[in-house]
Parts: C-alpha cells; sequence; structure tokens
C-alpha cells in the first residue's frame, strides 16, 4: 500500500497502517475517530486505494457541511419537483459511489430525523430518492469520521445507538500529532517541498534550531495546523533557509518555561521531604514522623515520595538486614 499523503514512520503511525491494510480488503464499514486535523479522510482514502473497490469513485460527503434541510437530498438524490428549485432528477452521493467507497465526514453532526434512513441505506443497501417511491439498490462501502465521542452523543440522545453499532464494526483511532513527534520532520519536509513548489519560494535547508521548534510544540490542530502553519513560514522565510513567524517561538518559549518551572518546584519539593526525612530518622507516620511536621496525610507523603522516586528506608534496607540476619544465625549454628 502506497499513497504519498501517508507520512510517518513513529511506531503509532506504522500500527496504523498496519490496521489499514487488514481492513482494506473486507467491505465491513469502518468508523475513523480522531481529533481535527488528524487526517481521518486521508485513511479513508488510503482504505479505498488499497481495497478491491480502487478502480470504483470515491466520493466524500462532510455531514456537518451541508444544510439539514439539504442533507438527505444530497445524500440520496430527489426527483424533479420533489421540492422548490428541484428543476431535474439528481442523484444523491450513495448512487455517486455505487461500486465505490462513500465517505460520510463529521458524521456526529447528522441530524436525528435523518438517522434512520441512513441506517437502512446501510443495513439494506437500498432508498429512495426525496419525491420518489421507487426503490434504487446500491453496493456501497461506507467510512465514516468524526472527531466527537458518538458513544458519549448515544448516552444524550443525541445519536441513534442502532447506527452507531452498524458504523462501529471496524474503529480507527488515529493518534494526535503531539504523540507522534517523530514524524514531524518528514511532515515537515514534504510541506516545504509542496509549499516551496506552489508559492514558487525555493527553501533549500531547515536548520536544526527550527526542526526543534516544531516538534516542541503541541499542535493542537494536529495536520492541518502544522500544514498551514508550514505555508507561512515558507512564504516570510526571507531567503532560502526556512524561518519561523515569532509567534510559535513565542508559544514554545513559555512552554519550556513553565516546564522548567515545574521542574524546578518538583525538586525543591523532594529536598524538603528528603531534609524532613533525615530530621525524623525517616519515620513517616506518628506524632514524631516527617507526615505531621509536613502537614500531610501518611498516605499522602508517601505517594508524594513514590512520585518524586523517594524510596522508604523500608524497601531500601530490609533485603540486606534480613540477609545479615540470616548470615548471623547460620553462623551462631555452626560454632
Amino acid at each position: 500500500m502506497t499513497t504519498l499523503d501517508l507520512i510517518g514512520s513513529s511506531p503509532k503511525f506504522r500500527a496504523l497502517l498496519t490496521e489499514v491494510a487488514r481492513v482494506a480488503p473486507v467491505d465491513s464499514a469502518v468508523l475513523i475517530q480522531g481529533e481535527t486535523g488528524t487526517g481521518k479522510e486521508v485513511i479513508a482514502r488510503a482504505i479505498h486505494d488499497a481495497s478491491p473497490r480502487r478502480n470504483q469513485r470515491f466520493v466524500a460527503l462532510n455531514c456537518a457541511a451541508i444544510p439539514s434541510a439539504l442533507l438527505e437530498s444530497e445524500l440520496f438524490g430527489h426527483e424533479r419537483g420533489a421540492f422548490t428549485g428541484a428543476w431535474a432528477q439528481t442523484k444523491g452521493r450513495f448512487q455517486m459511489a455505487d461500486g465505490g467507497t462513500l465517505f460520510l465526514d463529521e458524521i456526529g453532526d447528522m441530524p436525528l430525523e435523518l438517522q434512520p434512513k441512513l441506517l437502512r441505506a446501510l443495513q439494506e443497501r437500498e432508498f429512495e430518492r426525496l419525491g420518489s417511491a421507487q426503490t434504487v439498490r446500491v453496493n456501497v462501502r461506507v467510512v465514516a469520521a468524526t472527531n466527537q465521542d458518538l458513544r458519549q452523543l448515544v448516552s444524550k440522545k443525541l445519536f441513534r445507538a442502532d447506527l452507531f453499532y452498524r458504523l462501529n464494526v471496524i474503529p480507527i483511532c488515529l493518534p494526535p500529532l503531539r504523540e507522534r513527534v517523530q514524524d514531524i520532520p518528514p511532515l515537515t519536509e514534504f510541506f516545504v517541498a509542496k509549499f516551496a513548489a506552489c508559492l514558487n519560494k525555493p527553501i533549500d535547508s531547515i536548520p536544526d534550531e527550527v526542526m526543534a521548534v516544531l516538534k516542541m510544540h503541541d499542535w493542537p490542530g494536529n495536520i492541518r495546523e502544522l500544514q498551514n502553519f508550514i505555508e507561512r513560514a515558507v512564504l516570510f522565510s526571507p531567503g532560502p533557509v526556512l524561518r519561523l513567524p515569532l509567534d510559535l517561538k513565542q508559544t514554545v518559549a513559555v512552554k519550556q518555561s513553565s516546564e522548567s518551572a515545574a521542574r524546578t518546584l518538583a525538586d525543591a519539593d523532594r529536598e524538603h521531604i528528603l531534609e524532613t526525612l533525615k530530621q525524623t530518622g525517616w519515620l513517616i507516620g506518628g506524632q514524631d514522623g516527617a507526615a505531621n511536621r509536613l502537614g500531610l496525610p501518611r498516605t499522602t507523603l508517601i505517594y508524594k515520595m513514590r512520585k518524586l522516586g523517594i524510596e522508604t528506608r523500608r524497601s531500601l534496607g530490609a533485603r540486606p538486614i534480613r540477609r545479615l540476619a540470616d548470615e548471623q544465625c547460620h553462623a551462631a549454628a555452626s560454632c
């Protein structure tokens, strides 16, 4: 399976590609879930391209981009005169995708009143166009995607449970870019080459410090945010070396500063606990224990010690003392 848009070598991305290759040959419905900008349509196209339907059409529909009143017509089509402005018979996306794959993006935004008709089309592979009593049969594989938690929508009665289970035959979860830091350099190189060509702005090199800043950012908008950012960086770079806009540098600097402050606070906390433990002879509980001096419950202090990597005297010394006692008993028995 080779697709130009599938870029990355991180463990999570390789696992995702393995999953795509496994589900592509079958006709079962797929539900792709992931944060916005993680590339859900790219993965849907990869499934289609690796399937036996690759020579047929891949038809995409964003359910959130179509007004509710028009979405049924977009999906199933309509007859001439079915509503004001319907001047001719029109095929819907289901019929356009006959023999191929229909990608329903933002499926969580589909109106409740339309969901039963979609469920029937999925189960029976048939539907009626608006204004028609004639049944149209199709052979379509449906791949749906959402950045919402459909289970939560089901529990709130905002999405039909039966439709969710029908779509969720093969669930695929896309990892966010912050969990694929290893993939940021190849993605950056791909986008730099793409926009340098589109904008006629030759970029010959990406400095290491620039790549380090890109890898430090959390990218809440994921790959889409990275792509848009690189386009801006290419456009405003004064020469053949990629330069970053000031806003990202400032964001990363603030993040580094906060992380450094957190580490400093943790170090100070650790030193204070260690000093108190030394003063109490490593006694944790009781009236004269470290927990009482620090004003903490005993269990809270033990939790903080574990979190800061401080072992209790018991865990540090129990085994050597026991071993020494065994050796003394053995020596006494030999005399």
